[in-house]
């Protein structure tokens, strides 16, 4: 058992950005607060057998890497926000931090070390939240009511004034925001906002989805109008799922969302509840790294999994001769011929959906051949996928003619679903990881997105 008094020597981060330490006793402690290389004393909130959980209580030697956090609820005090985990430690300490978690991934859950390692994707590292969801209480005790992110492991949201990854714009109306939904008849049942800022030629867009639970009154829905013409918001209501979603107002002068990928002449549109990218800057280098990576070129047939709107799809486009793109859900699919119609590019794209996390070989040879894939899946990574690629590899029976791709670019935002579908590309289908990389779409969080290279003969 850590002692109060017992002086701990911190020797990394964890994923959660917790230090990791050892007592006296080779135990195993988990250090909120505490950065590597600091000497420090602890708290002790949770004790198990074999590891305790602690908050740093007193610092004995300092990191050359700790800074002072840049938003005033960031910290260890109670009611501190938990939207950002590592303010504490200077932004390339964080990506270094990030690089080393993907590695150690990589290397301990599947044996697999990457021949290259990438240089990290950087970008602006405050103001990037362009999709954010925000959480809506009323405090009845307190007369007031709070919009924002929650409170470090807790369930009760923060207290915020202000944000400092979300855009400036969008900080400045978390009061205004406050005192709307406290003058509301729904203001006990307004679970949340969805945010989501988009691109136009007359600048950024700011649309805020309301998630209610009953039907929204006249005069509520005058006051959300009055506000969102003050301010300019766009409005979206959520009575029920995500397809439910309808702008309150198709003409308040507004434009429609959508991001952009100037180097490639791309403008998608999107409605608010759909999957974009947080930080749109990040991902304009991310695709571009992408294609660079993939190298398609044309004569070539590209297919891409998990395709979503098109991020990639009508990217590579614009390079290969043909692309497919592949979703799980009928309706992004139907969005992603939309997007590839607006671009100009319905005759070098196809579009088709299917459960991606059911797939056999014979599924891969309906498919037919590529030379390259683009994969980006969800948290859950493409297990299914590359299951059977490593069996149709092995059994070439079960998937007749068809043959592997040559190489594949695989986008991932969890580093441990990433090793586990390394592992069996490199082990069992004979791939080599050339290249791998970390991407800080999250600054200040301990989210590890990456991208990874495999190609075989």
């Amino acid at each position: 058992m850590t002692d109060r008094n017992e002086w701990l020597q911190v020797d990394s981060l964890d994923l959660e950005a917790q230090g990791v330490a050892h007592n006296s006793e080779g135990k195993v402690v988990f250090i909120e607060g505490a950065l590597p290389g600091e000497r420090v004393r602890v708290s002790v909130n949770r004790r198990k057998a074999s590891w305790e959980q602690a908050t740093l209580a007193e610092l004995g030697r300092e990191s050359s890497q700790r800074v002072q956090p840049g938003c005033v609820h960031f910290g260890l005090h109670a009611g501190a926000c938990g939207g950002c985990k590592m303010q504490h430690l200077h932004v390339a300490a964080q990506v270094a931090t990030k690089q080393r978690v993907l590695e150690d991934n990589l290397w301990h859950l599947a044996k697999v070390k990457p021949e290259q390692v990438l240089r990290p994707i950087e970008g602006p590292t405050w103001g990037y939240r362009y999709r954010a969801r925000l959480s809506v209480r009323h405090v009845r005790k307190k007369g007031t009511v709070l919009v924002g992110f929650h409170e470090r492991k807790s369930s009760y949201i923060a207290d915020m004034q202000s944000c400092q990854v979300l855009p400036p714009h969008v900080s400045a109306l978390l009061m205004p925001l406050r005192e709307l939904v406290g003058s509301m008849d729904a203001r006990e049942t307004l679970p949340q906002l969805e945010l989501a800022v988009g691109e136009a030629p007359e600048g950024l867009v700011t649309a805020l989805v309301v998630r209610h639970l009953e039907p929204l009154s006249a005069a509520d829905l005058q006051r959300l109008a009055s506000f969102g013409a003050e301010h300019g918001i766009q409005w979206w209501l959520q009575p029920k799922g995500p397809d439910t979603v309808h702008r309150l107002d198709p003409d308040d002068g507004t434009p429609a969302l959508a991001y952009t990928l100037p180097e490639f002449d791309i403008v998608m549109p999107f409605k608010p509840t759909d999957f974009t990218q947080v930080n749109h800057a990040i991902n304009r280098t991310l695709v571009h790294r992408a294609l660079l990576l993939l190298d398609a070129r044309p004569g070539e047939r590209v297919i891409d999994w998990f395709c979503g709107l098109g991020n990639f799809t009508l990217p590579i486009a614009r390079k290969a001769s043909e692309v497919l793109g592949i979703e799980g859900s009928e309706t992004l699919v139907a969005r992603s011929r939309e997007n590839a119609a607006l671009n100009g590019l319905t005759g070098k794209t196809r579009f088709e959906a299917r459960n991606l996390f059911e797939l056999a070989p014979a599924d891969l040879a309906s498919y037919g051949s590529a030379s390259r894939w683009l994969v980006d899946p969800p948290r859950e990574g493409a297990f299914a996928l590359v299951k059977a690629v490593a069996d149709a590899v092995q059994e070439p029976a079960l998937a007749p003619g068809w043959t592997p791709p040559s190489r594949i670019v695989y986008v991932s935002c969890n580093p441990a679903t990433l090793a586990r579908d390394a592992g069996l590309l490199v082990h069992q289908a004979g791939y080599r990881c050339t290249h791998a990389g970390a991407v800080n779409m999250f600054p200040h969080t301990a989210h590890v997105e990456s991208m990874a290279v495999f190609e075989r003969p």
